[in-house]
């Protein structure tokens, strides 16, 4: 047998208690994102504190605005990620199972979804409070990546979304009946550990080119540059790490058993190609204002 990492022994719960009837659990997706809405909080009221980083070296928002666009953004990603998940993935299964659709706990969340979520919510307040919106949109675009980061580590925790099978040293021998399912592995099954990719590519690169742009090149004072520079390269990653993970089971059957929608083409592949033409718009657009 090939080497291979065995998954290591952690449960998707970091904690969980009894408070009389009450049963409580923290589950390591949800630390994810609370971690993940803490950084970027972080990050942005540090820039918001340097005047040089911004056009006219005038920050477009105070702290008590952005806090008050941050419950604005909470509500859009988590509503456009579950509606996302439900339109995109499993319309059939949740049109004949409607009651189901607001179960979150459940899991099910689509990040194409949860992005459609934020720039509604963001629209909305940008225009409701007279903000710049390309403004807007690099402010969560540069707040975004810390997120990724820490939720692609948390499906890996949770052992979800693996990769297809491999012969490579890291690959990960994940453990339960679908994830051994290798239809030309005999023995155990080692497979990418694709969340980790996109851990790395979405979050840890993407973050940092973002944070160097913005204090090293002061990216922000052309406006709509770090949200163009974001949808295009989260949209390259994902579309480069879709080849290394396994398609989603409603997408896949004996005749297809790569999980193609269109082509050679996954659905979180499809959903991508908008955002990297999207970005690369953006990224023009500024370069040129």
């Amino acid at each position: 047998m090939p080497a291979a990492i065995e998954f290591p022994d952690i449960s998707s719960i970091l904690f969980e208690i009894d408070i009389g009837p009450v049963h409580f659990a923290l589950h390591w997706y949800a630390l994810a994102y609370i971690f993940g809405f803490v950084a970027g909080w972080f990050l942005v009221l540090r820039a918001l504190r340097v005047p040089r980083l911004w056009p006219a070296q005038t920050p477009p928002l105070s702290r008590t605005e952005f806090e008050d666009l941050l419950t604005w953004l909470i509500l859009g990603v988590i509503l456009g990620g579950r509606l996302g998940y439900v339109l995109f993935y499993k319309p059939a299964y949740f049109l004949a199972h409607p009651v189901e659709i607001p179960m979150v706990w459940q899991g099910g969340m689509s990040f194409h979804g949860g992005f459609l979520g934020v720039v509604v919510a963001a629209l909305l307040w940008g225009r409701r409070h007279g903000k710049p919106l390309l403004t807007l949109g690099d402010i969560l675009a540069y707040a975004t990546p810390p997120g990724l980061l820490f939720g692609r580590i948390a499906n890996f925790v949770n052992a979800e979304l693996w990769g297809r099978p491999t012969d490579m040293p890291w690959g990960v021998i994940f453990p339960g009946e679908a994830a051994q399912s290798c239809a030309t592995v005999t023995a155990a099954c080692a497979r990418h550990p694709s969340q980790l990719y996109e851990a790395g590519l979405e979050g840890l690169l993407l973050g940092t080119l973002l944070i160097a742009l913005v204090w090293g090149a002061r990216a922000f004072r052309r406006p709509g540059l770090v949200m163009g520079l974001f949808f295009a390269g989260y949209g390259l990653s994902r579309f480069v790490v879709e080849f290394y993970r396994v398609a989603d089971a409603q997408f896949t059957s004996p005749t297809n058993p790569e999980g193609n929608v269109l082509w050679i083409l996954s659905m979180g592949q499809l959903l991508s190609l908008p955002m990297i033409l999207v970005g690369l718009f953006f990224v023009l657009r500024a370069r040129r204002a």
